[in-house]
């Protein structure tokens, strides 16, 4: 949330946590402050969605960084959405990397810890979102932070757990009925089907929709009625 893509409203309603972008790949501070307002009306709870800075390329593409660097890019990042909700009286809860800073912290132990210790060092409490099975996960808990082990909804899986790389044309989910069926057998079985047909085990805690999908409305409002509703 918090793009500019311009269907936030349609969204919001439909969702219970929010990935808010920090300005880094889009976003700036006046849209933060309109999303997080957007998420009190609804009580949607708010995340902070670091990235890589790079508008350019909004955040997808890998840009080398030492660890220091990520650390340092992390921290700026959450604190300013820190000190825009203190100012709405409202709670940080999460945190979330976004795009090529996610897919490198869930293969690189190195990046996955730099990101956990700048959470740690900016809020104990809070929760860090990451691709189920990843070293994201690992290293955060290894810090004493709170994890959610995190799916996708509109992303195909390869075979070690790995989202499917988006210069791949198998890599996204646009069909209603085939994202609602992969999570649900995410939810309930706790597999997921990759894209060879293999299926592998997987946790389940958050599902991701992104918001510049193709038909990220429908899919909002259909997962939830789906998972809220019954």
């Amino acid at each position: 949330m918090g793009e500019g893509i311009g269907n936030d409203t349609a969204i919001v309603p439909f969702i219970t946590s929010a990935n808010i972008a920090c300005g880094y790949h889009a976003g700036d501070e006046e849209m933060i402050k309109r999303t997080v307002e957007l998420c009190l009306k609804y009580n949607v709870a708010i995340g902070a969605h670091p990235s890589y800075y790079d508008r350019e390329n909004f955040g997808r593409k890998d840009i080398f960084h030492t660890p220091e660097q990520v650390y340092a890019l992390v921290k700026e990042q959450i604190q300013l959405l820190k000190e825009i909700t203190e100012e709405a009286k409202v709670v940080l809860q999460h945190v979330k990397p976004h795009g090529a800073l996610y897919n490198k912290s869930a293969k690189d132990v190195l990046v996955a810890n730099a990101i956990a210790k700048a959470v740690k060092d900016v809020d104990k409490n809070l929760v860090l979102f990451g691709l189920s099975g990843s070293y994201s996960i690992l290293e955060a808990k290894n810090l004493g932070l709170k994890t959610r082990s995190e799916v996708f909804a509109d992303r195909t899986y390869q075979d070690d757990g790995s989202l499917t790389p988006r210069t791949l044309s198998n890599a996204l989910i646009e069909e209603e009925e085939k994202s609602v069926q992969q999570v649900l057998q995410m939810v309930h079985e706790g597999l997921v089907t990759a894209v060879s047909g293999k299926k592998i085990s997987i946790i389940a805690e958050t599902v991701c929709i992104h918001g510049d999908g193709k038909n990220a409305v429908q899919f909002a409002k259909l997962l939830h009625e789906v998972l809220m509703m019954k």
